[in-house]
């Protein structure tokens, strides 16, 4: 890290101690915390990467922190920690990023860490009578039986306040009032993207107020990860977003080699890359199809899987899988791409590049699409990073944002594309940012599909992998924005703590605020462009 960075800080909290291990972090102590987040959101740290619930053991519960200041690229890794385990209490940083609105809830949900002045401490995905904190490690799954009962939704949620003698207390705060017309949309509603759902407080046809419920699938992956040993969480990626399943992969690889210091062949980064772009390819093409099916569509619907079918017969033939791509592994890939894999790929974007000019006559230039979407939904470049929504909702809002840019990896760096931007931030430009990325995917694979060097497809790794102890990230651009994995080791064979920067959630967090005063019709509008996956998000 920058050392002016590194004495800015250490000036500005004495006490903050600075350890090398892995990426390198600051330990921060809890009550001088929410200053120096306010002075580094100040000097231009306005992107919160990652939020990260702990528990150390002996020493206590504690947050990590990934920032990034967007002007510059300087990253810093901060914790913060306190040795109460009966009931933990740390400061809220959602008055400086929105983005830890969500995630910290998500944190309150598991570890059980209340936050100091944050709005809404209510549990984010789990049901309000759950006994514990499942990814405490003391947590006994068999406190928990199956309950078939109903879920009483809640109309108010605790907030704790800090008072000037040090002590706080609770208070609540009316999420919905009694005379509020307050309306279900999903779970079970094809326009939500999976069983998430929403309650809307509707004025006649305005939306005043939205209320999202994530929990409906409860992957518990994070958790099992702590039992597995690094080969066996990667087969674990691929069910988290399936869209980008080559691309979360990737990313787990990735700090896994880099907590080795294993650099893999050209030959295995050039693969990498290209299956990364057709994996975009796929993704974008079904965010085409569903997102006009939601419209009303049906045409293009059957283009978008159409066409998305020929991806998935390239990836099938050399991963053996179609949704599931347990191809990347810990330094290379599982095999050597198929012998037809480089023809059918030219062959697909020869296809490709007329269909697109198709979709574009048959559903961007109908006048019921652009009445629809041009307008609606608009989310500003400022909310985009407060929330952290990178990606293609980023980009549609004048954010640069894309990991390939900003922290280039794999052979991104030798490629020539366009980082697609968009400055009107709504449902429109959201739609266009990804259409045109599927061009600039197929321009990324043109110049390496004829040029992948010769090399070895798997260098030999040792039958035990145990990481050096310390704190790793590694994020790609997946297809819905960055993906990252944190993984923290203790130098065993299995990740003490391992963590999914989900691409989803910060999407989710910033949908009240985009469909606040919007038609109930523009909410599923506004959502298809939004593009989540649900699965992401409730890990």
């Amino acid at each position: 890290m920058n050392s002016n960075l590194i004495d800015k800080i250490t000036a500005w909290e004495p006490r903050a101690v600075w350890t090398e291990g892995g990426d390198g972090m600051f330990t921060v102590p809890a009550d001088g915390f929410h200053d120096l987040a306010g002075r580094l959101r100040a000097d231009g740290f306005d992107f919160l990467r990652s939020l990260t619930g702990m528990d150390w053991g002996e020493a206590g519960f504690g947050v990590v922190y990934h920032l990034e200041a967007t002007a510059t690229g300087e990253n810093v890794v901060l914790r913060t920690l306190t040795e109460e385990r009966g009931h933990p209490v740390l400061p809220s940083v959602c008055d400086l990023w929105k983005a830890a609105e969500l995630n910290e809830r998500e944190v309150f949900d598991y570890f059980g860490i209340r936050f100091l002045n944050h709005p809404d401490m209510r549990r984010l995905f789990l049901r309000d009578d759950w006994v514990g904190y499942p990814l405490r490690k003391e947590y006994d799954p068999e406190q928990n039986p199956l309950r078939m009962s109903n879920e009483v939704s809640k109309d108010s949620s605790p907030t704790y306040e800090l008072q000037p003698d040090g002590s706080y207390i609770r208070k609540r705060n009316v999420l919905f009032e009694e005379d509020e017309y307050v309306i279900n949309v999903g779970p079970q509603h094809p326009a939500t993207h999976g069983v998430l759902r929403f309650r809307v407080s509707l004025e006649g046809e305005i939306i005043k107020k939205l209320d999202v419920h994530c929990g409906y699938i409860h992957r518990g992956i994070e958790k099992m990860c702590e039992e597995l040993t690094y080969p066996q969480t990667l087969a674990l990626t691929d069910r988290l977003d399936y869209l980008g399943a080559a691309q979360n992969r990737h990313a787990l690889c990735m700090c896994i080699e880099k907590g080795l210091g294993v650099e893999v062949s050209e030959r295995v980064q050039y693969i990498r890359t290209i299956m990364d772009e057709l994996q975009r390819i796929d993704s974008h093409l079904l965010f085409f199809a569903c997102l006009c099916m939601d419209m009303g569509a049906l045409t293009a619907f059957f283009y978008g899987f159409r066409d998305r079918e020929k991806v998935l017969d390239i990836l099938e033939q050399t991963t053996g899988g179609r949704l599931i791509q347990t191809y990347n592994t810990i330094g290379g890939v599982q095999a050597d791409i198929h012998p037809d894999f480089v023809r059918k790929t030219r062959e697909f974007i020869a296809y490709m590049r007329p269909r697109l000019r198709e979709y574009h006559e048959v559903f961007t230039g109908n006048v019921i699409a652009q009445e629809r979407l041009k307008g609606t939904g608009v989310l500003t470049r400022a909310d985009a990073v407060s929330f952290g929504a990178t990606g293609g909702t980023g980009r549609a809002s004048g954010w640069a944002c894309d990991v390939r840019k900003r922290h280039p990896y794999a052979v991104y760096d030798k490629v020539d594309f366009e980082e697609v931007l968009f400055s009107e931030g709504d449902c429109f430009a959201r739609y266009m940012v990804r259409m045109r990325e599927i061009e600039q995917s197929m321009n990324i694979i043109e110049q390496l599909i004829d040029n992948i060097p010769e090399g070895e497809y798997q260098l030999k790794m040792k039958p035990v992998i145990r990481i050096p102890e310390g704190s790793y990230y590694a994020a790609v651009e997946g297809s819905r924005g960055e993906f990252g994995v944190f993984i923290e080791s203790r130098g065993d064979k299995f990740p003490y703590r391992m963590k999914f920067r989900s691409t989803g959630l910060p999407l989710v967090s910033c949908l009240e605020t985009i469909a606040r005063g919007t038609k109930i019709a523009d909410l599923i509008a506004i959502g298809g462009t939004l593009d989540y996956v649900v699965p992401d998000i409730d890990r």
